[in-house]
């Protein structure tokens, strides 16, 4: 991951060198729609080369990084959001089952998001890897589009200008920065493999137990009487 991230560096260096923050939008609505591309290396480095480096104060890394980075962050979730919203319900509803996801679960999906959907895309803006994936599943339950948006973009202005700062403080070792995040991945990353192997475990256990009342002597549900006689 280092070495991919290395390489990453160089591109962003680059990038940065010929678009300025126009560059720093870009990556970032990539990253929100969907390509892993970690907002901890794009807002530190551009706070150092685009602000700290130029003569910049700290303050000018805050607003232009929390500009830049929300406004990148926002309009590649509302395309990730877009898609989930047109194609992400009828594409479930028809090949679901292959991905072990029913109806039933889209309608618990919806249910959450109605209760939580709002603050979650909101705390996503502020986690790892969690803020790159909420706007799909956000756009297949369909919340309210302007709320998510609004809560998109505050919550990833926050994130943004905080890095950049970060950046801007750090200076040339800006790279500190990320190292000091990194182990923050892993518990983010584990939590999310757990909560996939319980969402399996829990369809495997629905699908046999139901197997199970089809076959006599098996489950609790009581042979048919012909299969008695």
């Amino acid at each position: 991951m280092e070495a991919l991230e290395h390489q990453l560096v160089l591109f962003l260096q680059n990038l940065f060198q010929w678009m300025g923050w126009g560059g720093a939008a870009i990556v970032m609505a990539l990253e929100s729609a969907n390509i892993p591309i970690p907002s901890e290396v794009t807002m530190p480095l551009a706070g150092w080369m685009l602000v700290q480096a130029r003569g910049g104060t700290l303050l000018q890394a805050a607003l232009a990084g929390g500009w830049y980075g929300g406004l990148g962050c926002t309009l590649g979730s509302l395309l990730s959001y877009g898609m989930g919203y047109y194609g992400g319900r009828p594409f479930l509803f028809r090949y679901g089952r292959y991905l072990l996801i029913s109806p039933r679960d889209l309608e618990a999906a919806d249910r959450w998001f109605v209760r939580w959907g709002m603050w979650a895309t909101f705390i996503s803006r502020l986690l790892p890897i969690v803020r790159t994936f909420i706007s799909f599943p956000a756009g297949v339950t369909r919340i309210p589009i302007f709320p998510f948006a609004l809560l998109s973009f505050v919550g990833s202005f926050i994130w943004c200008a905080g890095l950049a700062m970060g950046g801007y403080l750090f200076g040339q070792h800006w790279e500190e920065l990320r190292r000091i995040m990194r182990p923050f991945d892993i518990p983010i990353a584990f939590a999310l493999l757990g909560g996939f192997a319980y969402y399996l475990y829990r369809h495997i256990r629905h699908a046999r137990e139901g197997y199970d009342t089809l076959i006599p002597g098996r489950g609790d549900a009581d042979p048919p009487a012909e299969m008695n006689s």
